[in-house]
C-alpha cells in the first residue's frame, strides 16, 4: 500500500466512523471529505503523509485557506474543525499516530451577527416574481413559497419525498439535521403553489419526458432540463433557483436560501409568535440558535414604540 492509499484509507475510516458516531447528515459528510481531500492533496504536494504531519504544516495550511483562497472566517473554521476531529480520531480511536498535530491550533471566531431577514414588501416581490405556466415556473414558485412559508433549509427542501407531503391536511413531514424528523404546516399560498407543482401539468409532466431505463422518482423537487430531467434538484440547482428571482426583483446577493428561513422566523416573532414554537418550527434542538432571532424583533420593536409612542417622540425632542 503505497502511503497515498494509506491515507485515503484513513480518511474513509474517519468518514464512516464521524457518521455512525456524530449523526452527520449526508451533505455535512461531504463538505468534510471535501475539506479533508483538500488537505490532503495540500500536504501531498510537498511530499507529507498524514502520519509526519507537524502542527506547523497545519498552521500554514489555514494560512493558505485564508490569505490564498480568500475563503471566509466560517469556512476557514469549518475546515479547521474538520481537520482536528480527523487527527483525534486517528489518535484516539484509530491509534496510528501517537500525538495530534491540530491539538493547539485555535478556531478563528466567527462573528455571531443577527440574520438578515427581507422586509415583508421585498418577500411579497419575489413569490409573484415567478410568471409563467410551464412546469418549471410552478416549481420555482412552488421552492420560493415553501422556502419561506415553511421556513426549510435548502437540505430539507431537495430532500423532500413525495410521501412527505399531506396536501388535505397542509402539513410537511421534514428531516432535518441529525434526520430528526418534524411536522410542519404549509400556509394555504404554498399549499397552493406545491398542489399545482404535483399536478399533472407540473412534476408529472417533467416525469413524462424524462428518458427511458429510469426507475421511479420519489422527489418532490425535480431537474425540468437537461441530462438530469426528471431526477432530484440537487442543492445547488434549488440556490440557483432563489438567486436567479433574486437578481429578477434586484435582491441580488443579499438573497439565499437561508435568507428566506431567516426572514420566516423573524416575521413570525415580530408578528407574536411564541419562540418555541419557532425553535419547533425550525428544527433547532437548542432554543439559544433560536434567540438569535429575538435581537432581530427587539430592534423592530424599538423602532416602532420610537415611531408611536407620544413618551418616546417626547425624549427624542429633548436630546
Amino acid at each position: 500500500m503505497t502511503p497515498t492509499e494509506e491515507d485515503d484509507g484513513w480518511r474513509e475510516n474517519f468518514l464512516d466512523w464521524v457518521v455512525a458516531n456524530k449523526g452527520l447528515v449526508e451533505s455535512t459528510q461531504k463538505a468534510y471529505r471535501r475539506d479533508l481531500e483538500e488537505f490532503c492533496e495540500w500536504i501531498h504536494s510537498m511530499g507529507v503523509r498524514l502520519s509526519t504531519t507537524k502542527e506547523d504544516q497545519i498552521v500554514s495550511y489555514v494560512a493558505h485557506l485564508r490569505d490564498t483562497q480568500r475563503h471566509r472566517v466560517a469556512t476557514v473554521a469549518r475546515k479547521l474543525v474538520a481537520l482536528r476531529q480527523f487527527f483525534s480520531f486517528l489518535v484516539y480511536e484509530q491509534e496510528v499516530i501517537s500525538e495530534d498535530p491540530s491539538a493547539e491550533i485555535a478556531v478563528p471566531t466567527v462573528r455571531d451577527g443577527n440574520p438578515k431577514a427581507l422586509t415583508v414588501e421585498q418577500v411579497q416581490s419575489l413569490l409573484e416574481s415567478p410568471v409563467g405556466d410551464e412546469p418549471a415556473t410552478y416549481r420555482d414558485r412552488a421552492i420560493l413559497e415553501v422556502l419561506y412559508g415553511c421556513g426549510l433549509r435548502v437540505g430539507e427542501l431537495v430532500e423532500l419525498q413525495v410521501d412527505d407531503v399531506d396536501l388535505d391536511g397542509q402539513l410537511l413531514r421534514v428531516f432535518g439535521k441529525g434526520r430528526r424528523e418534524r411536522i410542519v404546516p404549509l400556509g394555504s399560498p404554498a399549499a397552493d403553489s406545491l398542489s399545482q407543482w404535483m399536478s399533472g401539468a407540473g412534476r408529472n409532466a417533467v416525469l413524462s419526458l424524462r428518458t427511458a431505463n429510469r426507475g421511479a422518482e420519489s422527489s418532490v423537487f425535480l431537474s425540468v432540463g437537461g441530462p438530469k430531467r426528471g431526477t432530484q434538484l440537487s442543492r445547488m440547482g434549488a440556490w440557483r433557483i432563489v438567486r436567479i428571482y433574486g437578481d429578477k426583483v434586484g435582491l441580488g446577493e443579499e438573497l439565499t436560501p437561508h435568507v428566506l428561513r431567516h426572514s420566516c422566523a423573524t416575521h413570525m416573532l415580530i408578528n407574536g409568535a411564541d419562540i418555541r414554537y419557532v425553535q419547533e418550527l425550525l428544527g433547532h434542538v437548542s432554543i439559544r440558535n433560536t434567540q438569535r432571532y429575538t435581537a432581530v424583533r427587539e430592534d423592530e420593536l424599538r423602532q416602532i414604540y420610537q415611531q408611536a409612542h407620544p413618551r418616546a417622540e417626547v425624549r427624542l425632542k429633548d436630546r
